[in-house]
């Protein structure tokens, strides 16, 4: 998309300068707005014409039948969707009894911006009516992350060169008309209409809908109210049903003369609150709302978007393209995660209904690094919703014949959501991906209270899983056999690396934490003798290497299947899933995602640097990117081992995943994950940051086209700054006490008010290694 002329590349904004119906889906997805617990996709204010009405509330869902086949022992019998809630953005226009409709009369101007820095989606449009009526629209829409159950848009209409009569209806619209989204007949059925009435109530400028879910009983509040500013000839009314309440204002506008109408909008849910109490919650944010008043909501989104930015900012010099991307990254990841408070931050953030809604292991894996180094208190939030989570992944170890806790591969409420058993239960790397996101969080704030409250339990039932899922062979060696790793044309191997890799660090981290934490280790039924069997099985834990071709291998056995066949599999039979049957897939040597080669970035503790290169030369062959997770841990690995123009083409990739719609498929949501990644490839990548020990660790490279990278990170109550340029890094102290880092394995104390300067390696060039034929990421050079 941003390759269209109607898309501006800007530092500060996303920009569309035309209507342009042949992106709409996906216009819709980018300019979405949200804080993480109420989400608006951006959907024209009429309503019409739309690909996809999204109006989303963080954790509400329609449960439905799971089809199968043959039924199995295990498999999820409901799987839960997101489903499309009371829309409050509505506000439809009249213009001489025409209804206000791109698709009719004559479009003559029509412009689209969102703001990173004051995050409000802007539009202002002038269109002519069929019969010649020419009237300027201007709206603002904003989604507030200040107070997390309100939103809002300030709606203006003036008439151009004559007079004329306008009606405005501001509407809330439960139970839209919605495309089909799922082949399944039994779900579609499941979603349609899903929300059954219970309340409804127009009083003056106050609108107020209730209803409750069909299968997963969640009761959802919405309200609205109203501020009008007109001539002194303006008239209102309001009205409501079940499934709408309007307000209808009506005027009589000379040129120069403008309708105003501010609307603010609140929404609640529960899924044990009675009606009154959902009612009065949805009353009390609105009353809150109205009193702080449009500029006041204005004022404090800018706030604290201001403080965010103030540290988490990247500055990228040499190419415009990616600065526009990386802010805009930063700026849906933030929206993705900051209010969602105990509640999941879904693949899609609340920006489409793509994935059903669900979260996935991409949120501990590439989301929360971001967050821990930018917002830490969204990484706390997010991990005590997987606390919140464990009874039920207790209970699907328990069901599994399993220890612990076994978290689910893909879910809404803590239920495993997932129907196919090879690329869903059996990715148990799940479990060490949420226990390196608790360690990762720990480490870098010094948060000891949730160490003791949260991250102990979190630690605990993980290692568990693996202490009952493993086993130790009669040399001592520690096994985990019958697994899905991050590849997923790769299913039910023995010893994955990554998995073993993973799991062993989080073996460990559960004995340290029992260690340091006795008491309430021992609430939890631990006592010396697990704590010790832990140590045992992360220190015996088997990694596949081939000592023969010096390689790890990504399972046992995995270098001696035979290469999938590229050279004869033409470009459009990618995805590689869509047109091959897993069976085969699963028998040859193709990676669909960075599996071994993720397990060097995160664990690259475990890994030589000799090691890494021929690694990543081996496996670059085979990895086609069918998953929009692999191209930033690529661009990681790629500028770590020396092939820092490839590493730019990577970063390219992630970075414009949703922007250009390379998988297109950004109709369906925003991919938050490679959006974290383009702040990966950046920080990790050309900034060579790892966490893997006390004192954070950076060896900066950059490619020939950038010629300076600066960026921030949170750590320890501090906030360091990092600015590269192709000769030397300079790290700063910006806030707090001193600071002890790794530039390159030297290691440098570094205080408030005196900068640090030191010179940048550039690594010794290697000889590029080859993609699958077609699969090359595009060269940015």
């Amino acid at each position: 998309m941003i390759s269209h002329h109607a898309y501006a590349v800007e530092p500060w904004c996303l920009r569309e300068t035309e209507l342009n119906l042949d992106v709409l889906a996906q216009s819709e997805s980018v300019f979405a707005v949200s804080n993480g617990h109420v989400g608006w996709r951006g959907n024209l204010d009429e309503g019409e014409p739309h690909a996809l009405p999204g109006s989303y509330l963080n954790g509400v869902h329609e449960q439905h039948p799971l089809p199968y086949a043959e039924a199995g022992y295990g498999f999820p019998e409901s799987g839960q969707t997101v489903i499309n809630v009371t829309n409050g953005k509505l506000i439809r226009l009249l213009v001489d009894d025409e209804p206000f409709d791109l698709r009719y009369g004559r479009l003559r101007s029509h412009e689209r911006v969102l703001d990173l820095r004051t995050g409000l989606l802007h539009r202002v449009c002038e269109w002519t009516s069929p019969v010649g009526q020419t009237v300027r629209v201007r709206s603002t829409r904003m989604v507030s992350f200040t107070q997390r159950a309100i939103a809002a848009v300030a709606y203006e209409v003036e008439p151009v060169d004559a007079r004329t009569s306008v009606v405005v209806q501001s509407e809330l619209v439960a139970n839209e008309q919605m495309p089909a989204l799922s082949g399944d007949p039994r779900v579609g059925a499941a979603l349609r209409s899903c929300l059954r009435p219970e309340e409804n109530a127009a009083v003056d400028m106050r609108l107020r809908l209730v209803h409750h879910t069909a299968a997963s009983d969640q009761r959802i509040g919405a309200a609205a109210d109203h501020v009008v500013r007109g001539p002194a000839s303006t008239r209102s009314s309001s009205e409501s049903a079940n499934d709408v309440g309007r307000l209808t204002v009506s005027a009589v506008l000379d040129p120069g003369e403008t309708l105003r109408i501010e609307k603010f909008v609140s929404y609640g849910w529960s899924g044990i609150r009675s009606l009154p109490a959902v009612r009065d919650q949805v009353e009390a944010a609105l009353t809150g709302a109205r009193n702080t008043g449009w500029q006041g909501l204005v004022d404090q989104q800018r706030e604290y978007l201001d403080g965010f930015w103030r540290h988490a900012d990247i500055e990228v010099d040499g190419d415009a393209e990616i600065q526009q991307a990386v802010r805009f990254a930063l700026f849906h990841v933030l929206q993705a995660g900051s209010r969602a408070e105990q509640r999941s931050i879904p693949a899609k953030g609340l920006t489409g209904s793509g994935y059903d809604g669900h979260a996935f292991w991409d949120t501990e894996t590439f989301v929360l690094p971001l967050l821990t180094y930018a917002s830490p208190n969204c990484v706390a939030e997010a991990l005590h919703w997987r606390q919140n989570t464990l009874p039920a992944a207790r209970e699907r170890a328990e069901q599994l014949g399993l220890r612990g806790a076994v978290f689910p591969w893909r879910t809404i409420d803590g239920a495993e959501c997932s129907g196919y058993w090879p690329a869903g239960t059996a990715a148990f790397h799940i479990n060490a991906d949420i226990a390196a996101a608790v360690v990762r969080y720990i480490r870098a704030t010094g948060d000891t209270d949730f160490e003791r409250r949260t991250g102990v339990e979190l630690l605990v039932e993980t290692a568990r899983l693996w202490h009952s899922l493993g086993h130790h062979d009669s040399g001592g060696r520690f096994h985990i056999d019958g697994v899905t790793g991050p590849d997923e044309y790769s299913a039910l191997a023995n010893d994955n690396a990554y998995t073993n890799l993973m799991a062993g660090a989080n073996l460990r981290a559960a004995a340290d934490v029992a260690e340091r934490h006795p008491e309430q280790a021992a609430a939890l039924g631990v006592d010396k003798e697990e704590a010790a069997g832990w140590r045992d099985a992360a220190k015996a834990m088997s990694v596949p290497y081939v000592s023969e071709l010096g390689l790890h291998e990504q399972s046992a056995g995995y270098t001696g299947l035979d290469v999938w066949d590229f050279e004869n599999t033409p470009p459009e039979l990618y995805p590689l899933m869509l047109h091959f049957p897993y069976f085969d897939l699963y028998r040859k040597q193709v990676v669909k995602q960075a599996d071994l080669v993720l397990a060097m970035y995160l664990r690259g503790d475990a890994f030589e640097a000799d090691q890494k290169a021929r690694n990543f030369a081996y496996y670059e062959p085979l990895t086609v990117r069918d998953s929009s997770l692999s191209a930033c841990v690529q661009c990681v690995m790629a500028a770590e081992v020396g092939h820092v123009r490839l590493a730019f083409d990577y970063l390219g990739e992630a970075a414009l995943m949703d922007l250009a719609d390379l998988e297109k498929n950004t109709r369906d949501g925003l991919h938050i994950a490679s959006l974290a990644g383009t702040w990966v490839g950046l920080v990790a990548g050309f900034g060579g940051m790892r966490d893997h020990g006390d004192v954070l660790y950076f060896a900066p490279r950059l490619p020939e086209s950038l010629s300076r990278l600066a960026f921030s990170v949170l750590i320890r109550q501090r906030c360091l700054r990092v600015d590269i340029t192709g000769s030397q890094v300079t790290y700063t102290l910006r806030d707090g006490e001193p600071l002890r880092i790794s530039h390159g394995g030297e290691v440098i104390t570094l205080s408030k008010g005196s900068p640090q300067t030191r010179p940048v390696e550039h690594p010794t060039a290697l000889p590029e290694p080859a993609q699958p034929p077609g699969r090359r990421p595009e060269p940015r050079r």
